[in-house]
């Protein structure tokens, strides 16, 4: 799914991801709220509206975007108060007004409001913000059970669809028991989160494949904020249904391109004469017509087309990716037989450390 936090995805317009085949795109409720505000898309007809995207989209809680800033945030019971990254002013979330927010939105999925850990953290903390967690997710099911608004684009009688979120930091038990509870709770979907907050992505497969077996197989399974094209398809090896990441967006506006040959960044003066396509075996339109070449000097020259090209092959191939992916379920094969590019264990980090 990619990820539009601001009602866009950055570098591409809607026209060509339909043309890529995206099924799914994410919006962010802690920037959306803050930046045009939830009564300006509300009166835009929602995000379907306002961005003229009549495909379904998604939306996150703003838990991990409150996560994020660390000093301005504090964590009640009630909710979290913070301040915004923009103006310095405060705000506050909580289950209910995370949920009337996203309502808003019109988002066709929408998450409970959660607490995510921070890593390191001790057995207590993990358990605390488990709990609080757990709590926050009943009063948001209970909030969106009365609020929820039908989905008019889609089947007759469609609503929105709230999904839970399984937290327990890295403690393994722990994610079982959040699993368990959260299903108890009661949800069509869930997800897992509290991850890629700076773990080793061997703990990061470690915690998804022990969390996964516990949550149930009819329900869509959702992994948030990963990963790299391999992760993709490991992942799906062990039975996650749904994936974002910033990664192919963030990747292309910093030159990092994903093939089927690897990894590829485009920056470097080793490409500057070269006549060869980004990747020979990807079907995508800057494959088919320009050379490594010439993405070469439109990065070189920060011409904008070089971010736009760039975020076009990449979430192409990300995409085509899930898609060979979803071929293989079809034909009974295991989706970890599949083989694609292996970009470097550390490009996530390294591309947080340039945004």
């Amino acid at each position: 799914m990619p990820v539009g936090t601001l009602a866009t995805v950055k570098g591409i317009s809607q026209d060509l991801l339909e043309d890529l085949g995206a099924q799914i795109i994410l919006g962010n409720t802690y920037h959306l709220y803050l930046r045009p505000g939830v009564e300006t898309v509300r009166q835009m007809g929602g995000l379907h509206g306002f961005m003229s995207w009549p495909h379904p989209i998604l939306t996150d809680s703003g838990g991990f975007q409150v996560f994020s800033l660390n000093e301005l945030r504090k964590v009640k019971e009630e909710g979290v108060t913070f301040r915004s990254h923009l103006d310095g002013s405060s705000h506050f979330f909580s289950p209910e007004s995370s949920m009337d927010a996203q309502i808003g939105l019109g988002a066709d999925i929408i998450m409970a409001f959660d607490e995510c850990t921070e890593h390191p953290a001790d057995h207590r903390r993990t358990l605390d913000s488990m709990e609080l967690t757990l709590r926050w997710a009943a009063r948001s099911k209970k909030y969106f059970e009365q609020h929820k608004l039908e989905v008019p684009w889609k089947l007759p009688g469609a609503t929105q669809s709230l999904f839970g979120i399984v937290q327990g930091g890295m403690d393994l038990a722990l994610r079982k028991e959040s699993a368990e509870r959260t299903i108890e709770i009661g949800f069509p979907g869930y997800a897992i989160g509290g991850l890629s907050v700076g773990e080793p992505r061997e703990l990061t497969r470690e915690v998804v494949e022990a969390t996964v077996q516990h949550l149930p197989a009819d329900k869509p399974r959702y992994l948030m904020g990963v990963g790299t094209p391999e992760e993709i398809v490991q992942y799906a090896a062990m039975g996650i249904d749904m994936m974002d990441c910033v990664m192919p967006t963030r990747a292309a506006r910093h030159g990092l391109l994903f093939t089927s040959e690897g990894k590829v960044s485009i920056k470097q003066t080793r490409y500057s004469k070269d006549e060869s396509p980004l990747d020979p075996n990807c079907p995508c339109k800057v494959c088919q017509r320009y050379s490594r070449a010439y993405l070469r000097h439109l990065y070189a020259a920060n011409e904008v087309l070089a971010q736009v090209l760039n975020t076009v092959h990449n979430l192409s191939f990300y995409l085509d990716t899930m898609r060979r992916v979803r071929q293989s379920i079809s034909l009974g094969d295991s989706p970890q037989f599949l083989t694609v590019a292996k970009a470097s264990n550390n490009a996530d980090q390294l591309l947080r450390n340039k945004s």
